[in-house]
Order: structure tokens, then C-alpha cells, then sequence
């Protein structure tokens, strides 16, 4: 195979091999992580060593949330896969394209069953433009038209050592490591920063609507934790309903309007590839943080018209209800969409912030409500008689203006790091050609942070 049906030609100086080759020549391997016969249900744990799985893998990043952890004893047996900074751990089947780069406060995990891990070794290239390399868009095709199984593709050891791959003199791969890394940094301080953001809006709304904090801290004398203004809209006491007094107990179906979807034909191609947002739960799956900027899938006004719903408002709270139940967002675009999904519009007395964490908090009644044999699923019929609790419209105002800038702010970020995503991935290609100089790309990075 010629390099430039991969990245094109290559600079002066640059070697090309395949990632198998790399690793060996650098002292490392690539493996398999252990398999499901060496772990048992039993082996795992609330607290203990984490094991990362497919689903762990995001973008050049392990996501933590949700991480499998195994018992430390059982982790002693299993040393022989466990990842240390520099490796990178890739999923075996279905998205065979992600990988991971492991860094310093990840090592010591396990890579998990489901997973490979590549070991570049002490001599092999710098593991962050391997990472980077890896990530490029024809390499990523090529792990995936290689890969196993036309439905589900499943990845191996052999396919990923045969992987082209380009060994950049280490001046290079250096640089271009670290100005795609200073991107990648920047998205990630801003995932952290929304993590901060998100947790403060849960927090406040969790306090006031559901744990009802400073109406029971009146009733008992407490002394006031909330500014006087903010202080004075809460009653002094609780009901017989253990609810403050003059609050009330409406449905969430009579306070929003609930809405489903649907699919257009996918065999009629006049409805699809337009230039309207459609969006399937999948959409949401891979968000990080709870705001749609974008789907995978766009449909014409042809297709639009198949859609009962129509297009929903931005500012809609989306629902997941079904394989899985569960996904959360706020549309930050005009979208229609499909029949997975309770879509929220919310234009009476609750606003879409409200809304959105109200239907976090209450998850686990969501999942009570849901039935079906094949896969569970919440109908729009359970879901509109889910109780909600109505303050004031006061105390209501008071609470979007503080949870609201905490939303536009974690909003914002998210489009940045779209933004950063986006230079990132276009630099990408034209770095490992060497169609784009390092100086220009420092510009463009230096430009956009």
C-alpha cells in the first residue's frame, strides 16, 4: 500500500511503517484485554480499581463516569493488563475508530474486557502524536473497513498492527503534539469546567425543589444561608404533604407540552440530507455536556413533512425513552425528532432549565414508569402524570436567574470547544502531510484559544 492513500506524501525525513512495527521496535506490544471469563460479575465493585470499557472511551480521552471498578485482589492477578501513561486503549467492537490516550492519573487502571490496549514502549514514538496520528480521519477509516463483522465490526490484534502508520522525526512529532494538545487541553478544561457547572445547577435546584432546604431550615430556626431577597420568598413552614406551604402539586404533562417523533421513510432519499436537524438518541449519547449543538443526520422539507411533531423550538428539553432510557440534553438548535424520544417544549409556567433538571432528579420515577418485553421504554402516556412541585412564580423567576447564567456559561463552552474540536480535526491531516507549516498552525491555534 503507497502512504498517500492514507495521509498523502510524505515530508523529507518522515518514515513510514505500520503501528505494529512501531510498538515492537519501541519494546512495546499490543493486547487484548482480559476476557469475559476472568471476570465475574462478583469481581465488581462501588469502590475499587478502575476497569476501562468501551464505553469509557471518548474522544482521545478516558471519561471516568460510569467506570467499571474491580476488587483490588482481583486486580493482582490481572497486572499483565493494566495501563500505565503513554498507552492507548482502543475498543474492540463497534465504535473500533475511538481511542483513549491513557495519562499520569490513569495509571494503574485495568484496560478492561471489550478492549486493546497498544504499548508504544520506552523507544517508540511520543505517545500524544501517536494518539493524535491515530485520530487522523483516513486512519480512522482504515480501522474501521478493516475491522470484522458487517453489523457489529470487531477489532483484533492483528488488524491493529497492520495499521499504517508515520514516524515523524522526534523534533516533529514534539511539535506537533503539542499544538494539537494545547486544543485538546482547552476542550478538556472546558468538560471540567461544565462538570463544575452542571453539578452547581443540580445542586441548587435539588435544595430548593426537592429537599426543600431553606423552608425546612425557617421552620426550624436555622439561621438564613441565601441573600435576604432570595430568603424571604420561601414559606416559613411545611404542609401536611411535607411540601411548603402555598406550593402546589401539578403533573408535568399539564405544566409542558410533551411531544414524540418520528422517522421518514428511509428508503425515499428526496427526504433526507437537507439542511433541517434531526436527531435520534444517539445523538445524545456521546455528549458530554447536556446541550445538542448539532445531529448526525439532517432531513429535507419533504422529510420534515412526515413528521407530526414538526421542528421543535431551541431551547426543547430532550428525553431518551427508550434503548436506552435516559439521555438528557437542551437543544440548542431548531430539531425534529425521531420516536425515541419525550421531547419537552416548555412555553407555560416551568422554564426549559427547570425542566431539564427536574427530569434529572427524577429519574429513577421515569424508569418505574416504564415498561415493554423487548426493550424498556417510557410511553408519553406514563410520563405526562409524573408529579412536579410549583412555587411561586416569584421564587420561580429568582431561580432561573441564578441557574440561567450557569447554563449560558456551560452552553458557551460548549460551543468553543465545537469551535476548538473543529480546528483541531482540520489541522489534524494537513500537520501529518506537512501541506500546513508548524508556525501557521501555531498561529491558527494561538488565534482561536
Amino acid at each position: 500500500m503507497k502512504v498517500e492513500t492514507l495521509i498523502g506524501n510524505l515530508p523529507d525525513g518522515w518514515v513510514y511503517s505500520t503501528l505494529g512495527e512501531v510498538c515492537r521496535a519501541g519494546g512495546g506490544d499490543i493486547q487484548t484485554g482480559p476476557f469475559g471469563s476472568q471476570l465475574h460479575k462478583s469481581d465488581y465493585v462501588p469502590v475499587g480499581i478502575p476497569s476501562v470499557m468501551p464505553q469509557n472511551i471518548g474522544d482521545n480521552r478516558i471519561c471516568e463516569d460510569g467506570i467499571a471498578r474491580i476488587k483490588p485482589l482481583d486486580a493482582n492477578r490481572l497486572t499483565r493488563y493494566c495501563v500505565q501513561p503513554g498507552d492507548i486503549v482502543y475498543s474492540r467492537r463497534g465504535d473500533v475508530e475511538k481511542r483513549a490516550l491513557v495519562r499520569e492519573p490513569e495509571s494503574g487502571w485495568l484496560c478492561g474486557t471489550g478492549c486493546l490496549r497498544v504499548r508504544l514502549g520506552k523507544r517508540g514514538p511520543d505517545p500524544r502524536y501517536t494518539s493524535f496520528y491515530l485520530g487522523h480521519p483516513s486512519v480512522r477509516e482504515w480501522i474501521v473497513r478493516h475491522a470484522h463483522g458487517a453489523t457489529m465490526p470487531n477489532l483484533n490484534t492483528s488488524i491493529l498492527s497492520a495499521c499504517p502508520f508515520v514516524v515523524p522525526p522526534p523534533a516533529d512529532q514534539e511539535a506537533i503534539a503539542s499544538i494539537l494538545s494545547a486544543l485538546d487541553d482547552k476542550i478538556e478544561l472546558n468538560r471540567q469546567t461544565n462538570a463544575t457547572l452542571e453539578a452547581m445547577a443540580r445542586a441548587l435546584f435539588k435544595d430548593w425543589f426537592v429537599d426543600f432546604g431553606p423552608t425546612r431550615a425557617k421552620a426550624e430556626g436555622r439561621a438564613p444561608y441565601l441573600a435576604p431577597h432570595l430568603w424571604e420568598l420561601f414559606p416559613d413552614a411545611l404542609d401536611d404533604e411535607d411540601k411548603p406551604l402555598g406550593w402546589e402539586i401539578s403533573t408535568i404533562g399539564q405544566e409542558v407540552q410533551v411531544i414524540g417523533g418520528s422517522t421518514p421513510s428511509t428508503k425515499e432519499p428526496a427526504f433526507w440530507g437537507g439542511c433541517i436537524n434531526w436527531a435520534t438518541p444517539k445523538d445524545l449519547s456521546s455528549l458530554q455536556t447536556p446541550v445538542l449543538l448539532e445531529t448526525a443526520r439532517t432531513i429535507t422539507e419533504s422529510g420534515m413533512e412526515k413528521i407530526s411533531s414538526g421542528l421543535l423550538p431551541i431551547g426543547s428539553v430532550l428525553l431518551s425513552s427508550r434503548a436506552p432510557i435516559g439521555y438528557l440534553a437542551v437543544s440548542e438548535i431548531p430539531v425534529a425528532i425521531n420516536q425515541g424520544f419525550i421531547a419537552m417544549v416548555c412555553q407555560k409556567r416551568l422554564s426549559n432549565l427547570f425542566v431539564w433538571l427536574w427530569t434529572g432528579e427524577n429519574m429513577e420515577a421515569i424508569l418505574q414508569k416504564a415498561n415493554g418485553s423487548t426493550f424498556q421504554e417510557i410511553s408519553k402516556s406514563n410520563f405526562r402524570p409524573l408529579p412536579v412541585v410549583i412555587a411561586s412564580n416569584t421564587l420561580h423567576k429568582a431561580f432561573d436567574s441564578i441557574a440561567s447564567p450557569l447554563y449560558i456559561k456551560l452552553a458557551q463552552n460548549e460551543q468553543e470547544s465545537r469551535t476548538l474540536a473543529q480546528t483541531r480535526d482540520l489541522l489534524l491531516p494537513k500537520l501529518m502531510s506537512g501541506e500546513i507549516r508548524l508556525r501557521e498552525a501555531e498561529r491558527v491555534v494561538e488565534a482561536v484559544l
